[in-house]
């Protein structure tokens, strides 16, 4: 069952592909849409953007990729795509938002509802946060089965390339991974573990030629090379030069608190002080046994 905005003046605005920059590589899709509505801002121009989406039940290794990649992506000016679904899309969604990133959707039903219910306010700040979150059907209209397949082809055709961090061998998200190829679009993907179902799409779509993702850091870093360090934007909300080390020893994957403290060279009252601090504003995630990492 979907719901609507409620918390928030909605207006719902109309655009055309072919008149605004950012949807523009609509024109291009099968089934062009002739317009489309939308909540929110779009991009007042084209942004580098990709599309990241994957299973509705991720496990936890697919839970952690997503949200690094859709963080990492996000600080360094991507524009980040999803369908605004459980799981995956959820995930991409949030992590971009966490980075004070532009996240966008794309929905199977007419606006302003929004389906899944459970992502209503998930898509509320999406929008309170500068994104948008867009439709080709008629407002209020409810969504149909073959609808969410017909709106893959838009998530892959905002974007300029896809990622898959975690899908099954049935899941719906190969059909977007389907459309992108069409469409010229490159597709990256996650390996997982083979004995993992939630893997079996993934590495199948390895094993026909889509390109791997071995490392977070460095696609990052090769994707999206002219923008900002990641060390740089990694440590802008630093509050002193103890929190900056502390944050560039944890995106180097030092994760132990032992080994945190030994390689920052921090006595243990001013690195256990400065751990509370950047735990309390958000910056880092304690999770249990004394292991840490950048949230």
């Amino acid at each position: 069952m979907s719901t609507h905005f409620d918390t928030i003046m909605v207006k719902i605005n109309k655009a055309s592909p072919q008149d605004n920059a950012f949807l523009n590589p609509l024109c291009f899709v099968a089934k062009q849409p002739n317009s489309l509505h939308y909540i929110g801002t779009l991009p007042a121009e084209r942004h580098l953007t990709i599309a990241i989406v994957g299973t509705r039940k991720p496990s936890s290794y697919g839970k952690e990729v997503t949200k690094a990649l859709a963080e990492g992506l996000a600080r360094r000016g991507v524009v980040i795509v999803s369908g605004l679904a459980l799981g995956i899309d959820a995930i991409a969604h949030s992590a971009a938002l966490d980075a004070k990133g532009t996240t966008i959707a794309v929905l199977a039903n007419g606006l302003p509802n929004i389906y899944p219910a459970t992502n209503r306010q998930l898509g509320e700040k999406m929008v309170a946060s500068g994104g948008a979150i867009i439709s080709e059907y008629e407002p209020h209209s409810s969504a149909k089965a073959y609808q969410f397949l017909a709106r893959n082809r838009l998530v892959s055709g905002l974007s300029d390339a896809v990622i898959i961090t975690e899908a099954a061998a049935r899941s719906g998200t190969l059909n977007t991974a389907a459309h992108a190829l069409e469409q010229g679009k490159d597709v990256y993907v996650v390996p997982g573990n083979i004995t993992s179902p939630l893997s079996a799409g993934c590495n199948a779509l390895i094993a026909q030629g889509a390109t791997p993702i071995t490392s977070v850091d460095e696609f990052i870093a090769q994707f999206v090379p002219t923008s900002m360090p990641a060390s740089s934007q990694l440590t802008l909300f630093a509050a002193n030069p103890e929190e900056e080390r502390i944050i560039l020893l944890l995106n180097k994957g030092i994760r132990d608190g032992d080994e945190l403290q030994a390689a920052s060279g921090l006595d243990a009252q001013t690195f256990s002080l400065t751990l509370t601090m950047l735990e309390l504003n958000g910056h880092i995630q304690n999770h249990g046994a004394n292991m840490w990492s950048l949230k």
